[in-house]
């Protein structure tokens, strides 16, 4: 399978591409997860979509990545990071999480990236370099901690 990586702005997003960011992000987040949230928070508008497709346009994984002190005071920043339940097992996350990570840096210059993760995940973003720097806190009923890559 072919995997084809972008980042686009907001406004960069045609609406075809946007539609199935947050389709998946609902199908996981919200359905998936049992977690009746607001999703669209209004940040979208101020963040640069990282996705991964296949050939046939599928989304396949995406996350979304913010410039410093756009969502985290004085770190760069990646969330909504989500892989697609078809395409799972394939260490699409992995992939994903290099890409953006290298992402920030291109766009945003080398700062250190903060992110809010999933306590279940903490052993799979420090195989990718985050160290858990707390606190740990509840999120739409879901335990989380912060994490810094540097």
């Amino acid at each position: 399978m072919e995997i084809i990586y972008s980042t686009k702005e907001f406004n960069g997003l045609n609406t075809d591409e946007l539609y199935t960011i947050l389709s998946l992000r609902q199908e996981v987040f919200v359905v998936e997860q049992n977690c009746p949230y607001q999703d669209a928070d209004g940040k979208d508008q101020n963040a640069y979509h990282c996705q991964l497709r296949n050939e046939k346009g599928i989304l396949l994984a995406y996350c979304r990545i913010f410039d410093q002190n756009a969502y985290f005071k004085e770190f760069t920043a990646i969330g909504r990071v989500i892989v697609n339940p078809a395409f799972r097992r394939l260490e699409l996350g992995k992939k994903l999480m290099e890409f953006a990570k290298k992402e920030c840096f291109r766009l945003f210059g080398k700062s250190a990236i903060k992110i809010g993760a999933q306590q279940y995940l903490i052993r799979f973003y420090e195989d990718l370099g985050f160290k858990n720097i707390g606190p740990d806190y509840l999120e739409d009923g879901i335990p989380h901690t912060y994490m810094i890559y540097k």
